[in-house]
């Protein structure tokens, strides 16, 4: 039996909500679906998964072991690389709650595979796992790389800066647009100035924008 102090930890676990670092589940059906939870926290900040928790922060409990072999399949089966987790299950009001914590990776990216068995990689945005864009995995492939790497202001870099030289983020598509170039070499050009923290993503309805921080 958990003491009261402990009982009292899942409440205020709960009390916060869903947000960028923590996701409720009511039941798990779907090891592929919670693989792409794992991939979005495992991407960004890390984070923990509540099961058992109702979206509306009730608590209906876990109803069998199960939903913990899911949770092993999802991390070790349906994501790739396999990624490491630690879980603690608690009993509240009666109920018995799993707590799965998620450490960043520092091997990016974690893919989820999707029914098909396609690779798909996932990052957190506020109470979301967003698909990450091509630009998000070249940031990736870029900092695995040990060697280090200057960026040189051609023609080519200043024009992005000039183009984001306003309040109103940038889209991949209108700077291919108004530079002339491939979505390729745009994708390739943004993540080496996100990397240097020149530049940031931004996220509105639902669709990613850059601009200078």
């Amino acid at each position: 039996m958990k003491s009261p102090k402990e009982m009292r930890t899942v409440h205020v676990m709960i009390s916060e909500g869903e947000h960028q670092m923590q996701d409720f589940k009511f039941e798990i059906s779907d090891a592929r679906k919670i693989a792409r939870t794992l991939s979005a926290f495992a991407n960004t900040q890390g984070g923990r998964l509540l099961i058992g928790v109702k979206d509306n922060g009730k608590i209906a409990g876990v109803r069998s072991e199960e939903e913990a072999y899911m949770i092993e399949a999802a991390a070790q089966l349906y994501c790739s690389p396999a990624i490491q987790y630690s879980m603690e299950a608690q009993l509240v009001e009666g109920k018995q709650v799993l707590i799965v914590y998620i450490e960043e990776s520092k091997q990016k990216p974690i893919y989820a595979k999707d029914e098909n068995g396609k690779l798909l990689a996932y990052i957190r945005i506020k109470d979301e796992n967003i698909l990450a864009t091509p630009v998000h995995l070249r940031v990736w492939q870029q900092e695995s790389k040990t060697d280090g790497q200057l960026i040189a202001f051609t023609d080519r870099e200043q024009l992005l800066i000039s183009l984001m030289d306003s309040d109103i983020p940038l889209s991949i598509n209108r700077y291919c647009r108004k530079a002339g170039i491939s979505r390729r070499a745009a994708e390739h050009l943004l993540a080496k100035f996100i990397r240097y923290d020149i530049v940031e993503t931004v996220f509105e309805d639902h669709r990613f924008y850059f601009k200078l921080k």
